[in-house]
């Protein structure tokens, strides 16, 4: 291999002169490499969401992979990223399976009841009397479920209107989804192998690209995603295993899988309402209305903590924006990025807020206003 082919770490090798280019050269490369950025974007575009996340596991887990690589240098790049890639595997398959079990094991029992229902109808819980306006809900509910076979049309009609393919449809999905999944893992494992070199040209990018302002900007979007990664998955997974708690001692029908929803629902602010409300409805199903109330009395006031205290202090101390800020772009960035909208949102809103305090010379920056403005303000 020559001299010029060889690829080593970034920052290497350097021009010693100014290469010349006529205005004409350089219009053309800029244009060349937008057409080039394009071509790979759209190259690269069912992969995107898979990419997105690897790079957020990458930036989330990048304090461990630095522990655990200083342990065992030796494993750097090699056992160590495998086991941290490994243990995101497993965080997401034990869940997967925790949810598999208990749906498996009353599937027989599924299916009698859905036998049951379709000969005599559902008949309205005792409890629909008592809520608001209960006295429209028992006859809507008499007229509509309680009827025999009125579940058996609903399915008719609910699988009519999606259509005949419905189930390889949603095959085809759930296989397409394992795929990106596989990639994420793929990509994750090779991220943090040249984790390094990776930082190491991201800064000499950003600074050639933009300065020293694109260098500043880099170092808060880390923070922001090591934040907000904290802030929202550890939160939530501690919700979820107190609130699973209190599911078990008051008699939660499968309360495993209640708070495991519990936790996954919990990482978007205020999403535990949902899962603990549903908690109660089940245990209002069964008759235990205290229970009930106490899930529900524990749920406001585990996630009134969590989301008031907890967290601010978490995400905050991390990404110095103020809490309102990191709600808005938290909800909005699930608005318009979907699920990946939850770490890239406030990032954004971070990235944003540090420009404006920088220019405004409100925080010490690359971008501070000159000494004659400030003083002529």
């Amino acid at each position: 291999m020559s001299e010029q082919d060889q690829i080593e770490a970034p920052g290497t090798w350097q021009r010693d002169s100014d290469v010349a280019m006529s205005r004409s050269q350089i219009r053309a490369s800029l244009v060349a490499a937008a057409v080039l950025f394009a071509a790979g974007v759209a190259t690269l575009k069912d992969f995107l969401p898979a990419l997105g996340w690897a790079v957020i596991f990458a930036i989330a887990l990048w304090p461990w992979y630095v522990r655990m690589a200083a342990h065992w240098p030796r494993h750097a790049r090699g056992l160590v990223p495998t086991v941290i890639v490994g243990a995101v595997l497993l965080a997401f398959v034990v869940p997967l399976l925790i949810i598999a079990v208990p749906l498996v094991e009353d599937a027989h029992a599924a299916g009698i009841w859905v036998q049951q229902t379709a000969q005599s109808g559902i008949p309205a819980p005792a409890f629909l009397g008592t809520l608001p306006y209960g006295e429209r809900l028992v006859p809507l509910w008499q007229q509509q479920l309680a009827q025999p076979g009125a579940l058996q049309a609903i399915a008719h009609r609910a699988a009519a209107a999606n259509g005949s393919g419905m189930g390889g449809r949603i095959a085809g999905n759930l296989i397409h989804r394992v795929m990106l999944a596989g990639f994420m893992l793929l990509t994750l494992l090779f991220l943090l192998r040249d984790i390094d070199s990776v930082m190491a040209g991201l800064r000499i990018g950003s600074r050639r690209a933009f300065g020293a302002a694109g260098e500043s900007v880099g170092r808060q979007l880390v923070d922001t995603v090591q934040g907000t990664v904290n802030g929202l998955v550890f939160v939530g997974l501690g919700e979820g295993v107190l609130l699973g708690i209190a599911y078990l001692v008051a008699g939660v029908p499968h309360p495993t899988l209640f708070g495991l929803l519990t936790a996954l629902l919990a990482m978007v602010p205020f999403g535990a309402t949902v899962a603990f409300g549903a908690a109660a409805l089940a245990l209002l199903a069964t008759g235990k209305t205290v229970a009930a109330i106490v899930i529900v009395v524990l749920g406001f006031a585990v996630t009134f903590v969590a989301d008031h205290f907890v967290r601010p202090v978490l995400i905050e101390g991390a990404i110095r924006l103020p809490f309102l800020w990191v709600l808005l772009g938290i909800l909005g960035g699930v608005e318009a990025w979907g699920l990946i909208g939850l770490v890239m949102g406030p990032a954004i809103m971070a990235a944003m807020m540090l420009l404006w305090r920088e220019w405004i010379g409100a925080q010490r920056g690359p971008i501070n206003p000159p000494a004659t403005i400030a003083e002529d303000s």
